[in-house]
């Protein structure tokens, strides 16, 4: 199966690159990441960070977290830039609703991601008091589906009372978040329903890349006809205008660009999105798990980082080569997703081959 660009499809990411190619110039930082804790309420089986109930590596004190605001404030207008608070589980920590007042205090809007298991309507309102602007809800199929990628029955349930808690308060902003998967792929059409019927208005539909737990659980994988299908149901989805769906930001698509979600395929790691790692390091996306860190905050102050390195990721010739090296969509692509790269700077695999390999 030949993949071959229509006209309306080649103009507009030539005027997606070019934007790109501004944005890359000027690297406005608009999200950083937290990576507050490792510790974590389950033991999923896609994991790409292997989180444990008792982590090996203590939580990251908020004053360390602080201090990096504080550092940007300085130079950068706090409101214009969306803190993430991630883990783990951001749940797990106590002092989550100190942590996220303080992040408001100083200016920064602020959101967690989070499995929903530690979620109740008291703990809802003590994050409402503290600020928060944003939740994003991990759901990964229906009730059989679910538990078995989080290893616990009641995982499900947890999940969908915090969806409906989120779904019945006009005060937060949420979506809910799919890794779809060999298991759950026949269920997408359900699962859909199912969260049209909770209220759900925006949803979010990821593949699993094998990293982490991950890595050798074919049972986590779609096989390329299954991904062709997924990106089928989301673009059907997005017609049908009752949920709004999207392919998630990785990977380029080819002629489903446009179609799969609000933007073209461009990695902001390191462009526009930053992070700060439970170890202090200064990285980028959190799902990049291989050492492409740039600082780290006990030794570095961010935003001189953020401003001086990240070569590798504002300038990715670099990955121009294994299946890269002369693919003609390159340009447009600019070597996939860097949480696509091993720690060698191999693709893990590449999103066009899935769609035009039969």
């Amino acid at each position: 199966m030949t993949q071959v660009l229509s006209i309306r499809h080649r103009l507009a990411l030539e005027i997606a690159r070019k934007l790109q190619d501004k944005v890359i110039e000027e690297h406005p930082l608009k999200q950083l990441f937290w990576e507050c804790t490792l510790r974590c309420n389950l033991q999923c089986r896609h994991c790409g960070s292997d989180c444990k109930k008792q982590s090996l590596h203590p939580d990251m004190p908020k004053e360390d977290f602080l201090r990096v605001l504080d550092s940007i404030r300085k130079k950068r207008d706090p409101h214009s830039i969306f803190v993430i608070i991630t883990g783990g589980e951001p749940l797990m920590r106590a002092d989550l609703e100190e942590c996220g007042c303080s992040i408001y205090e100083k200016g920064f809007p602020w959101g967690i991601v989070t499995n929903g298991f530690a979620f109740t309507e008291q703990r809802f309102k003590h994050l409402l008091q503290a600020g928060i602007h944003s939740i994003t809800v991990s759901l990964d199929g229906l009730e059989d589906s679910h538990n078995w990628m989080r290893n616990n029955e009641y995982s499900f349930k947890k999940a969908s009372d915090t969806i409906q808690i989120l779904a019945s308060s006009d005060d937060i902003k949420f979506d809910v978040v799919t890794c779809v998967n060999g298991k759950n792929y026949s269920q997408l059409q359900e699962l859909k329903l199912y969260l049209i019927e909770k209220g759900v208005k925006h949803w979010r539909l990821f593949t699993i890349f094998p990293v982490g737990r991950a890595t050798n659980d074919p049972q986590l994988q779609l096989t390329n006809e299954e991904f062709r299908g997924l990106l089928s149901f989301i673009k059907q989805t997005r017609k049908e205008k009752m949920i709004e769906a999207s392919y998630g930001c990785e990977g380029f698509l080819g002629n489903y660009e446009g179609e799969v979600r609000n933007h073209f395929f461009a990695c902001q790691a390191g462009v526009t999105v930053g992070s700060v790692l439970i170890n202090g390091a200064i990285s980028a996306c959190p799902s990049i798990r291989s050492d492409y860190h740039q600082g780290n905050i006990y030794q570095n102050d961010f935003l001189d980082i953020w401003e001086q390195e990240y070569k590798l990721y504002r300038d990715r010739a670099w990955m121009r080569t294994g299946i890269c090296e002369n693919c003609k969509y390159f340009k447009f692509c600019r070597g996939n997703g860097m949480h696509l790269r091993d720690e060698n700077g191999n693709l893990l695999f590449c999103h066009l081959k899935r769609i035009t390999e039969i």
